[in-house]
């Protein structure tokens, strides 16, 4: 199993260490509860080393990533990021992506740590223009630093401008004392922030200096199982469970950043699913009986005929009901429609809402 560069600081940190797409990694210090309301109402810092780093450069690398991708990065410029994903010949979704474009031959391509070597030969395979491609994972670290306090607490340690860095931007300059680090108004969990990208080398200074920064502002530490919490409760895609090899794009409700004024991988089909209609719909839904949906649940009707199942399931922390998201026969998909969740032998009532769960 691989550590991550701060693993032996997790451990001293009290955290609780688990197996997590082939790495060691902390899913909770405190709690869960206390963790996702430390960065629903203050700051909070992830490590999220274990994601994957490409780097896609030289003349054809726009090329590449217009081929293998679904959005149009030809209208990013130097500084702005961009959410996409990568399609499978299938009709599937290989993973979902960010691209930053840090100068007009270079691009960096942030990607799932459990799909890290799956998306590097897949890029590699469809690279028939030769561009240049590197994986970087294994020289990077990255943190998360989230939450309506997070701008103001780091403020004190770079020279970016956090207060009016916009949402999908990012800048290369100095963090905690060292040169050439990306600051990127990006996140996972709906509550504001940054993320930064270092070299290994220097991660467990600039965890330090963060946690030192971030004292005043009642900064933590926050593990894995509230990252999960809070981006399920914004409705986000979390890859091997609302997306994986076999779904549909179209069906994921990834038609916005999919888009037709280019070719892209399997682009034609994906545009006949949009087109044509898919049978079933990824949905939100909250509980409005008692229970705790969870992952792989039946969703059944009101005479009990299966009609889905949950993908993503919690009691959410931030409004204290049962939530979740699943895939559903499109005719059920609607807003406000009446659906029940199958926990353990009980069809408990719910009701198609529509995402973000948790309204800022």
């Amino acid at each position: 199993m691989k550590q991550v560069p701060l693993n032996d600081v997790h451990i001293a940190l009290g955290a609780k260490m688990v197996p997590f797409a082939g790495f060691n990694m902390p899913v909770q210090y405190e709690g869960v509860n206390i963790e996702h309301e430390t960065v629903r109402n203050g700051v909070g810092v992830f490590d999220v080393s274990h994601m994957g780093l490409f780097k896609i450069s030289g003349d054809k690398a726009l090329d590449l990533i217009q081929k293998v991708t679904s959005n149009d990065a030809s209208v990013l410029v130097n500084g702005k990021a961009q959410y996409s994903y990568l399609p499978n010949d299938k009709g599937g979704i290989v993973d979902d992506i960010i691209t930053y474009k840090i100068s007009d031959n270079e691009y960096l391509m942030v990607v799932n740590a459990s799909n890290i070597d799956k998306d590097f030969e897949w890029i590699s395979s469809q690279n028939s223009m030769n561009a240049a491609f590197e994986n970087l994972s294994d020289q990077y670290s990255l943190l998360a630093i989230q939450g309506p306090k997070a701008n103001e607490a780091m403020q004190s340690l770079t020279n970016v401008d956090l207060a009016n860095l916009k949402f999908y931007t990012f800048e290369v300059g100095t963090f905690a004392g060292k040169e050439n680090v990306i600051v990127s108004a990006t996140g996972y969990t709906g509550s504001g922030g940054i993320e930064i990208y270092a070299k290994n080398e220097d991660i467990v200074h600039i965890w330090n200096e963060v946690l030192k920064a971030g004292e005043q502002f009642g900064i933590k530490p926050i593990g894995l199982a509230a990252r999960d919490t809070l981006r399920l409760e914004m409705g986000y895609c979390l890859y091997g469970n609302e997306i994986n090899d076999t779904t549909s794009p179209i069906a994921a409700g990834l038609g916005w950043v999919t888009k037709f004024t280019k070719d892209f991988v399997n682009s034609e089909n994906i545009k006949a699913d949009k087109e044509n209609g898919v049978a079933t719909k990824l949905i939100g839904f909250e509980l409005i009986d008692r229970g705790i949906p969870r992952h792989d649940y039946e969703i059944v009707d009101a005479e009990g005929n299966v009609i889905g199942h949950v993908t993503s399931g919690t009691q959410s922390p931030s409004l204290g009901k049962g939530i979740g998201m699943g895939y559903v026969n499109k005719e059920f998909a609607k807003e406000g429609s009446e659906i029940f969740i199958r926990i353990r032998k009980n069809d408990v009532k719910a009701q198609v809402v529509k995402t973000p769960f948790y309204k800022k």
